[in-house]
């Protein structure tokens, strides 16, 4: 979303003009699914992705994550490079915002400090030493931690994590893959967190992502932000 930087400059009204001028040219039939997504989406849980590298997991999960109505996704790359499957993603990506933690020596940590400094609980699956997923305390903001599909989280993440989960397995095989864990444990955190109140987002963040949203399907964008920037005083 455009963002302008001055002292003098109100970046709030600025954004309320925008939007009125954009909603212009939005359907209608999309600014009543924009409201009926608004409404369900949530930032009482969210995941954080440490070092996945195959592309089609890590699209499969996002893709999960947006049908399930929550916002934010936490990419940490220390290893692998994070890549997505289009085909997989079918579009789910651009609706979510993404946090990318890369270029630093502990990205994990930085993205376990943002988390904590937005008040979430952390916690991370493992398939040993961790309890049923099922017995968690989901009275609080939660983020769940998925690690790379063949070493697991990281020894930072065993140690600084709040909790340590496990799905538990039925059958001779030690875990589930990654898309599905992911499927699992978070339909049920998101079930259960919705009950808790204060789930869903804020007037003020449902209005920064309906201006972002807008400009994602509002046609030849680039135009229509110079245009509004250059005669803004046509949209008092």
């Amino acid at each position: 979303m455009k963002k302008i930087n001055s002292d003098s400059f109100d970046q709030q009204t600025y954004d309320q003009k925008l939007l009125r001028y954009l909603d212009a040219y939005v359907t209608d039939h999309k600014k009543e699914k924009f409201d009926q997504i608004l409404n369900q989406r949530t930032r009482g849980l969210t995941l954080v992705l440490e070092d996945i590298f195959k592309s089609h997991n890590a699209s499969a999960v996002l893709r999960t994550a947006e049908c399930l109505g929550l916002q934010d996704v936490h990419v940490v790359e220390q290893h692998n490079r994070f890549d997505f499957n289009p085909y997989v993603l079918r579009g789910s990506g651009k609706w979510l915002t993404v946090h990318h933690h890369k270029n630093a020596e502990q990205n994990i940590e930085n993205c376990f400090h943002a988390l904590r400094k937005q008040g979430y609980q952390i916690l991370a699956t493992a398939p040993r030493e961790a309890i049923d997923y099922r017995t968690v305390d989901l009275s609080k903001k939660t983020a769940v931690v998925f690690g790379a599909e063949e070493t697991g989280i990281s020894d930072y993440v065993k140690e600084h994590a709040d909790q340590l989960i496990t799905i538990p397995m039925a059958g001779f095989t030690e875990s589930f893959n990654i898309s599905v864990s992911a499927a699992i444990v978070l339909e049920f955190y998101n079930h259960a967190i919705r009950k808790q109140e204060g789930w869903q987002l804020s007037s003020e963040e449902k209005f920064s992502l309906l201006l972002e949203w807008y400009q994602k399907v509002v046609p030849k964008i680039d135009m229509h932000l110079k245009y509004f920037d250059q005669n803004q005083t046509k949209f008092e």
